[in-house]
């Protein structure tokens, strides 16, 4: 079992920075791919960026350039970097594990975090 506990979340204008942490209870190195996801209100939890156990990264198109996926295996923490935040980038942020990256692009992880507020107003 792994849980994982995001942090970092708040409130912020757009074109604000927010740095987003998610720590697990065990090491995750060469074990676990780890992902972020969202969700906004009445929309489906959608995939944000993925990094691998080897540090690749996949960004969804609309953060591109704007945020980044990181991880501090020695830690056991996965952060994301989120910067020139737009407003629709509002949603409850989630930290996710999985044991190959396949199950992260299906949204499908074995674990999942309980969820951070993010919320960017115009």
């Amino acid at each position: 079992q792994v849980q994982l506990v995001e942090s970092g979340g708040g409130s912020v204008q757009a074109g604000g920075s927010l740095r987003l942490s998610c720590a697990a209870s065990r090491s995750t190195a060469s074990t676990y791919c780890m992902g972020w996801f969202r969700q906004a209100p009445g929309k489906e939890r959608e995939g944000v960026a993925i990094i691998n156990t080897d540090g690749r990264t996949t960004y969804a198109d609309s953060v591109k350039g704007r945020f980044t996926i990181s991880r501090d295996d020695a830690k056991n923490t996965l952060f994301l970097q989120m910067d020139d935040l737009k407003p629709e980038d509002t949603g409850v942020y989630y930290c996710a594990a999985a044991s190959a990256w396949v199950e992260l692009v299906r949204k499908r992880p074995q674990y999942w975090g309980q969820g951070t507020q993010v919320t960017v107003s115009s």
